[in-house]
């Protein structure tokens, strides 16, 4: 038996890098998974890999009507969340003079009010023993040049998460979160740089970091099972890092 047997977990943004590499290893520990996603062409891709092993649903995870939507069709096929790992964001770059308010407002809406109403919107069907993950980033503990706004979005998710664990505890819920730090996604190919800058700044990060290099979504994935896992059964209102040492350097 694995670690999630009987389960019902739900992974937002499940169908590229960390959610869907968690996606993979939950339902490998025996999780009934549920995994969404915004983007026709990923989702499509995922419902392909994951046919035997997970369902797919599309879904934005910023637009509150759609994420409400959501849980209400979970409610009613399944009657309960066990593992709940928020994993949906997105990742934009400026300095803070060149950010605009609708950059502010894109990467806030998506990476912390979507999280917000899920929660709330999954809160009737999280029953005593059931864990709720966050992803968060190191960025919201060290300040990065051009991650402004990315960094406050994770910094608030990680406050949020720290709450909900409180409030959370009476039930038997666990709230924690997960920080990666510099991992190998589809993220590094949206940041808008050539394959020459990509590389100067990847060798950069390495250079500052203990352990050397970039981890992987694996990696990253088996931290979240270890929240979502009986294996974790006292731990609450917890950030466990997952950065190479980033932060400790």
């Amino acid at each position: 038996m694995g670690k999630l047997s009987g389960k019902v977990a739900v992974i937002t943004g499940g169908t590229t890098g960390i959610g869907l590499a968690t996606a993979r290893l939950f339902a490998k520990e025996g999780a009934k998974v549920i995994v969404t996603g915004r983007n026709p062409e990923t989702v499509a891709a995922a419902r392909k890999e994951l046919s035997r092993v997970a369902e797919v649903v599309q879904s934005d995870a910023g637009d509150p009507t759609q994420v409400r939507k959501l849980f209400e069709e979970i409610g009613r096929d399944q009657g309960r969340i066990d593992v709940l790992f928020l994993n949906a964001g997105i990742a934009k770059f400026a300095p803070v003079a060149d950010s605009s308010e609708e950059l502010f407002d894109q990467i806030i809406q998506v990476n912390l009010k979507g999280p917000f109403v899920a929660l709330r919107a999954a809160l009737p069907l999280l029953r005593k023993g059931a864990s709720v993950i966050v992803n968060t980033s190191v960025v919201s503990e060290r300040g990065f040049p051009g991650a402004g706004v990315y960094s406050a979005s994770k910094a608030g998710l990680a406050a949020l998460a720290r709450v909900a664990a409180v409030e959370l505890g009476a039930r038997g819920v666990r709230v924690n979160a997960v920080r990666p730090g510099p991992i190998t996604t589809p993220i590094l190919e949206k940041m808008g740089l050539s394959p020459e800058e990509r590389e100067g700044f990847q060798q950069g990060v390495i250079q500052r970091m203990p352990l050397a290099r970039f981890g992987s979504a694996d990696e990253v994935a088996q931290a979240a099972l270890f929240l979502a896992s009986d294996d974790a059964a006292f731990v609450t209102g917890h950030e466990l890092s997952v950065d190479g040492g980033m932060l400790a350097a």
